[in-house]
């Protein structure tokens, strides 16, 4: 399965392809991962513009240290 990880505004997101589109889970710091169901990304989203589409959906969680969505891997 494919993973992409992102800093989403200093929190850490996992975002994994599925037979459906993508799942997205939150990553704690000791590598566990819960269920994001609050970040839905539709399934015709391509890989390359996840980036600015969390950017665009959690921009309310911006914060002085952590202007925007970075992509981790």
């Amino acid at each position: 399965m494919k993973t992409l990880r992102f800093d989403g505004f200093g929190r850490r997101i996992l975002v994994a392809a599925s037979n459906n589109g993508w799942v997205t889970f939150y990553l704690s710091d000791d590598g566990k991962s819960r269920s994001a169901p609050d970040i839905l990304v539709p399934p015709d989203i391509p890989e390359s513009e996840i980036a600015q589409y969390l950017d665009d959906i959690c921009h309310e969680w911006v914060i002085e240290r952590h202007p925007s969505v970075k992509k981790l891997d």
